[in-house]
């Protein structure tokens, strides 16, 4: 198997990175409904797009309606939703023939149990949602081109409206100058525009003023096989600078954005950029990363005098005076007040080889879902180089992420960067990141938290038994007022974004890929086998559903209600379904996070036991449950996949649950699953049409009571819950009721006291 296929789960494909928030939710709540402009508002232009072929009536089409204009008024017909497996029928048909005649919608409603007419108005209005889905992507081209075509047009006429003399240097009276000569000097503008713009990179990249009158190509010449393999100085390579960035990300002052906007690389298309600045901005990245990797180097060595004991001599910090005697200041715009810099170093030993992480590290989709608890979202914007000589060596991309804390008051990490690769002796790899600058004036929709990406990387060197040794140092400056007093202490410390996370993160997740390879016994048929991946890529979908209802990232719509009788540590969001699977609504997220006199291990045995589970879940009615599967993640019994059932004879309620503990933290996520779901899951069928309404714990380390390394070393704890409902328990339901926010409110209010009192805190 090629390096490239290397994903969290090898015997499957890469998980899709869309996060479907759909379900049934068993704990809506009843009430009076009112509208909600401020979410409804922005649901009128999509509401047609949100309601899939999937959805049907009870009524004709709206041809067959639009023939009837003479006839009386006819009921509101009843609304009937297919079952997973009709969707998975009807998608996979739609795939192969959009156009079906009579018979095969005949066979199709006898093999599905469908009324003929109801498979009819189906692949009618999927085809009319994809029909619209594409007209307003083309919509959306014309119209940038559009305003691109306004920008320039816009530029001329203002040149052309204020000729300029030049004997004197004042405006010029029309009819004193040709038209040539008029056209050289606005060609003489421009270029003197275009180099004032060369210095200016010059100045943001190189941390020195260079002279509008220097040659904007002097530049030190190398004999770097990466520089000719991203074309320095015209030798070769391509760029694509000014291609728009994936959709969801915006670019905002060193940071990127929630709102689907196309930015680009200095905001500015490649039309617009002289080739020698292009030249010129690529030739400075590539020293931008060669002097990181540098700094990497220098700091990953094991008797540097960068680090030093920490005042009680169980930690290491920076050695901040050998550092600044080292190395240069950070290139680039200086932070704010109030920005704080943290550097950790960690190292451990991980059941992979330094080429299978290098390539995980170096592709966005892997590398995000190989980190998926710490990794909201993540992107490549672009390739500068894909490596020599047929390896990663040498490759170098800009990139985008959002890196989040399990908890509504600590906003995700903004960063865009340039990622560095390079093999320095066999078997001894080394990746780099520094944060680059890509964009100026985007307003953020999003508590995000603006971040500077310092050098920072790993270095990984390969051992003798197939597993490898790595060393990560993360060095970062960030905006620490915006982060609640609780989890500062969290944060300073460096376990909530350090390099222990990280190890301890990679380690947990390369024992679960050891362990999916290997068959549960001699006699474990494949279908079992598979079976159980598939369960894996289910659960891994809830809890990244979970996170995102947890941290308000770019990667899913929500939208923050602001209500006024709410706890200062309380957060509920809504977001719109806008699934093909789901019927049209909104889905209601709420979580908080609450300091517990409890350790971390405690909280995390007690949560994930299932006979203790009726002394916190409502929905167990105060009775044990029984663990129906177990699916083992790793070494401790703890870290697993299972499905639970309730003993109580009274409450038919099944759950999937996956919970995990490693040095940086802990979680239990759980989700009501029906037993017809649960059976196409284990059959191999697509768990992508399953919905999901995810509940659960995050447990973190206070940041005072450990042993600095996450580890759980002391007797308290930081305890995040988060819930996901539909208001009202209605999947057709577009509004929800105060009294839906202040029950949910409520219930995680229940929840938290009922876990304090069985824990005997008080």
């Amino acid at each position: 198997m090629g390096m490239s296929q290397l994903g969290l789960f090898d015997l499957v494909p890469c998980i899709s990175k869309q996060r479907r928030m759909e379900g049934h939710s068993e704990m809506g709540l009843m009430g009076e409904s009112f509208d909600t402009s401020n979410l409804l508002g922005r649901m009128r232009d999509d509401e047609y797009e949100s309601r899939s072929g999937s959805d049907n009536f009870d009524g004709g089409s709206g041809d067959d309606q639009d023939a009837g204009d003479d006839q009386p008024h006819k009921k509101k017909k009843k609304y009937h939703r297919h079952t997973p497996q009709q969707i998975q029928e009807l998608e996979a048909f739609f795939k192969e023939c959009p156009h079906p005649d009579e018979k095969q919608r005949t066979d199709l409603s006898k093999r599905l149990g469908l009324e003929n007419k109801q498979v009819k108005f189906w692949f009618q209005n999927r085809r009319t949602q994809m029909k619209t889905q594409l007209e307003r992507h083309e919509n959306m081209i014309l119209r940038q081109e559009n305003d691109k075509l306004r920008a320039e047009n816009s530029v001329m006429k203002d040149a052309l409206a204020n000729p300029i003399c030049n004997n004197c240097g004042g405006p010029a009276i029309p009819g004193q100058i040709s038209l040539e000569e008029h056209q050289t000097r606005m060609e003489n503008a421009r270029l003197k525009d275009e180099l004032n713009r060369i210095c200016a990179l010059a100045n943001k990249f190189l941390g020195r003023p260079l002279s509008p009158l220097a040659s904007p190509m002097a530049l030190p010449p190398s004999n770097s096989g990466l520089e000719l393999a991203i074309g320095r100085n015209g030798l070769g390579g391509s760029s694509n600078f000014g291609m728009p960035l994936p959709m969801g990300f915006d670019v905002g002052d060193g940071a990127l954005g929630s709102s689907p906007a196309m930015s680009t690389m200095g905001a500015r298309s490649p039309m617009g950029m002289m080739g020698n600045e292009i030249q010129l901005e690529r030739s400075m990245l590539l020293d931008l990363a060669l002097s990181a990797m540098n700094e990497l180097i220098k700091m990953a060595q094991p008797d540097t005098s960068l680090w030093i004991k920490s005042s009680d001599g169980r930690n290491e910090v920076l050695n901040h005076d050998e550092y600044a005697r080292l190395f240069s200041p950070y290139i680039g715009s200086k932070p704010a007040a109030g920005y704080v810099t943290e550097a950790t170093r960690g190292t451990g030993v991980v059941s992979a080889s330094s080429l299978g992480l290098v390539e995980i590290l170096m592709d966005a989709d892997q590398w995000s879902e190989m980190f998926s608890s710490m990794i909201a979202s993540a992107a490549t914007v672009e390739v500068l180089s894909s490596g020599t000589g047929g390896t990663r060596s040498g490759a170098l991309q800009v990139m985008l992420a959002e890196v989040q804390l399990l908890s509504p008051l600590v906003p995700a990490r903004q960063v865009s960067f340039l990622r560095f690769c390079k093999k320095h002796a066999e078997g001894l790899w080394a990746v780099v990141d520094v944060s680059v600058d890509i964009g100026r004036n985007v307003t953020n929709s999003h508590p995000l938290m603006s971040c500077r990406r310092l050098p920072s990387g790993c270095v990984i060197q390969d051992m003798p038994n197939g597993f490898s040794n790595i060393t990560w140092v993360e060095h970062s400056q960030y905006d620490e007022s915006v982060i609640h007093q609780l989890y500062r202490p969290l944060v300073s410390s460096g376990i909530g974004f350090g390099a222990q996370r990280w190890i301890a993160t990679l380690l947990r997740q390369c024992d679960c890929l050891a362990i999916l390879r290997s068959p549960q016994g001699p006699s474990e048929d494949p279908t079992a086998q598979a079976g159980r991946t598939n369960m894996m890529k289910l659960a891994q979908r809830m809890t990244e559903c979970f996170c995102s209802g947890i941290c308000a990232s770019s990667a899913c719509k929500w939208d923050i209600l602001h209500i006024g009788n709410l706890a200062d540590d309380m957060r509920i969001m809504a977001r719109k379904i806008d699934d093909p699977t789901e019927a049209p609504g909104i889905v209601l997220s709420a979580s908080t996070s609450v300091w517990m006199p409890v350790s971390r291990k405690r909280v995390f045995d007690f949560l994930r036991d299932e006979n203790l589970r009726g002394e916190w879940d409502l929905l167990s009615k105060d009775g044990p449950m029984k663990e129906m599967l177990h699916i083992a993640k790793g070494q401790d019994r703890g870290n697993c996949v299972s499905i639970l059932h309730s003993a109580n004879s009274e409450c038919n309620v099944l759950y999937l649950q996956e919970s995990w503990s490693d040095a940086s933290g802990s979680m239990v996520v759980y989700s009501p699953i029906n037993m017809q779901a649960l059976q196409m899951v284990m059959s191999c069928g697509d768990s992508s049409f399953v919905p999901l309404r995810p509940s659960g714990f995050a447990i973190l380390p206070d940041g005072t009571s450990n042993n600095g390394d996450g580890s759980d070393g002391g007797g308290s704890c930081l305890l995040t819950v988060g819930l996901q409902m539909l208001p009202n328990g209605n999947h057709q339901s577009a509004k929800f009721t105060m009294e839906s926010v202040d029950a949910v409110n409520n219930l995680i209010s229940f929840t938290i006291q009922k876990v304090k009192d069985a824990l005997g805190v008080a």
